[in-house]
């Protein structure tokens, strides 16, 4: 990955792999090279002869996920306050979109929005801003690669944002903000009427941990898409938990709190 970055053209000898995903279009892996803002497009058709196609996005590359088609990668390059669309059936660079400040989308909410069409959404870190980037350039050309709507959330530190094919919600997390009535709780929209604002669920508090910081973090749902399941940060020595909402009534269904439970995180569903 060592090479030249994308904008001062200076060596850099050790950048960082952020993200690695697979191509559903050609055997390849599309990597993020974090500090020199370039995509590899790694062809392992032939291991013999490896081919590596090399774009030029923005620097400080990250996380990103696919858009409903599963054609086009849309990935944050965070400290440049872009999100890079890479189309990986042309394996060339579909767009360079502006949003707010460090987007952190994690793999990024899709869903349609009721004016606009298929969107793919992405929360930030350094602003309170959520934004929905429209997806469909065959059926809404003119809403492509463009921020079509923004929405304003609880406040920034931001890290993921989630919604599910059999949902009516986008559940909004922002676990570094530095109030605790933000940090705490989560910001959930009905993507039916976004401009209705969010309603703040309060996640720590049913969690009922006592002390320590309480972060709530990751919105992740169970394979049915009716359960949404929230990590609740706490420290090393203190008492985290898991939060499962009920999607459809946003009501508490259970709190897990268990000894081995330590700052949990990510949530994966198998089987």
């Amino acid at each position: 990955t060592r090479g030249m970055t994308v904008d001062t053209q200076e060596y850099h000898p050790g950048p960082r792999v952020a993200a690695i995903v697979s191509s559903l279009e050609h055997p390849e892996f599309i990597v993020n090279v974090k500090e020199t803002g370039k995509i590899q497009l790694v062809n392992y058709e032939d291991l013999d002869n490896l081919s590596i196609t090399t774009i030029d996005a923005a620097r400080f590359l990250h996380d990103g996920g696919w858009d409903s088609s599963l054609r086009y990668f849309m990935t944050a390059a965070n400290q440049s306050d872009k999100i890079a669309v890479v189309d990986s059936r042309e394996r060339e660079l579909e767009a360079m979109v502006d949003v707010g400040k460090i987007p952190h989308p994690g793999r990024g909410a899709n869903f349609v929005d009721p004016e606009h069409g298929p969107v793919w959404a992405t929360s930030h870190l350094g602003d309170p801003t959520i934004q929905l980037i429209g997806t469909d350039p065959e059926g809404h050309p003119d809403k492509a690669w463009k921020v079509v709507r923004t929405l304003n959330g609880q406040g920034g530190g931001s890290l993921f944002i989630k919604t599910h094919p059999k949902s009516d919600n986008l559940w909004v997390d922002t676990p570094l903000n530095p109030a605790e009535t933000v940090s705490q709780s989560v910001a959930v929209y009905d993507i039916d009427n976004l401009e209705a604002g969010y309603e703040v669920l309060p996640i720590s508090d049913w969690a009922e941990l006592g002390e320590g910081p309480k972060r709530v973090v990751q919105p992740e749902y169970n394979v049915a898409g009716d359960e949404v399941w929230f990590s609740v940060w706490n420290g090393k020595e203190q008492t985290s938990a898991l939060v499962v909402v009920d999607d459809k009534t946003r009501e508490l269904k259970k709190v897990i709190k268990d000894e081995r439970l330590v700052t949990p995180t990510g949530k994966f569903n198998e089987g």
